[in-house]
Order: structure tokens, then sequence, then C-alpha cells
């Protein structure tokens, strides 16, 4: 009798152990190993993201648009000092010039614009700029693309994922197309939707080629070989 009821503790003992994760030497269940890296995978896809924003913010490349926000200096001149945000006609007011259009070329070209402009108030006025705050119909393209960029929503016109990925010259050698990530923030909070790209292309599932909204963030992952 007494083995009976010793076997049927180790029954319920090894049961509860089963339902609330094995357990490792260390005594660590695997439900929270499983968490952990979850967690982790998500600080570094938020690493990743955060970088690849800020090299784009870099890329003297990036052609300015209306609502853009810039922070412009000229060196030597602190009173000159402004933080802009471009008008929807494309221009800045800045003190002693007026309205310069700015929109539609790069971070340099409109650095010259407004040198160009002030050398008849400042002797060899040197302008550097840099962009605050993009446009709010910004959609950056980021991971294991071959131009990661920020790219402007067309004006009454949607934009797909597919799309957007072409605009930027397409995947890298090394991208899983199958995971493609878009990051959105609905209600102050980030949701997160995979698109398999494969499915799209050479299955022809066009209702899988999400469109993207203003803000929207998407990732291109590297393939795990």
């Amino acid at each position: 009798m007494k083995q009976y009821i010793m076997l049927v503790f180790l029954s319920v003992f090894l049961f509860s152990c089963a339902s609330s994760g094995v357990k490792n030497d260390a005594g660590i269940s695997s439900v929270t190993v499983e968490k952990n890296t979850e967690n982790i995978n998500k600080s570094v896809l938020q690493k990743q993201i955060a970088n690849g924003i800020e090299d784009i913010k870099k890329n003297d490349n990036y052609i300015l648009q209306p609502g853009d926000l810039v922070d412009i200096k000229v060196f030597m001149e602190s009173d000159m000092d402004r933080v802009l945000r471009i008008s929807s006609n494309g221009t800045v007011t800045y003190p002693l010039i007026g309205n310069v259009e700015i929109s539609g070329v790069s971070l340099c070209e409109a650095e010259q614009k407004i040198a160009d402009k002030l050398k008849y108030y400042i002797k060899n006025p040197q302008v550097s700029m840099l962009i605050k705050e993009y446009s709010n119909k910004t959609i950056y393209v980021l991971g294991q693309v071959k131009k990661p960029s920020a790219i402007i929503m067309p004006p009454e016109k949607s934009l797909t994922v597919l799309e957007a990925i072409s605009s930027v010259g397409g995947f890298t050698d090394i991208a899983n197309t199958s995971k493609v990530k878009i990051l959105r923030m609905e209600n102050g909070k980030q949701k997160s939707m995979d698109v398999d790209i494969t499915s799209i292309t050479k299955q022809g599932n066009k209702s899988l080629d999400v469109t993207l909204q203003p803000g929207d963030v998407l990732f291109v992952p590297q393939s795990i070989f």
C-alpha cells in the first residue's frame, strides 16, 4: 500500500514539473529560457533598428521633404541657430535671408543654398544642417536591403511592402525574404507583423503584400545559415 501511495505521489510530482517547464541542472525551466531568449531577440532587433535609423540620419543622400524638422547652424554665429520645420511649400524662413526652398534637395545642397544667400551678410558662412525629425509621412526600410533608406509616402497613393523594398534597390544576397517585419505604432503600442515576400513573388499571393502606413518601419533580417 505504501509503495502504491509513493508511486502516485511521484506521478503527481513529475506531472507538475513537466507542466511548469523542464528544468535544467541550474533549476531554470525551459519556459523561462524561451521567454529570456524572446526578450533578447526583441532587444537585438530594437538595437538594429535604432542603429539603422541613426545611419540614415547621417546619410547626406537623403532628400529633404516638407514636414522634416531641421537644425541649422552657422559656424561662429550662435545667434543664427534655428530648428525649423520645412513648410508644405518646401521652404524655411531663416534670419537675414527670409524664405529659402530646401525641399527636394540633399542636406549638403540645402546647406550650400543657405550659405550662398548668407554670404551677402556674413563673411564666408559655414552652414551645417541636421535632420532632427522626419516628416510624418516617412517610412524606414532597414536591414538586408541594398540601400537602407527613409522614404516618403507618395501623395494620394498607397505603398506596399514589395514596392518599398523595390524602391531601395531590393534585397541583399543574405536577406531572409520570408520573415520581413513591419513594426507599427498603434494606440501607443508597437505592433509587429511578418510578411513572406517569397509567397508574394513566387506564388503570386498578392494579398500578403501589406499596404504601409506613415511611420512604419520595414525591417529585413539576415538569413541564418
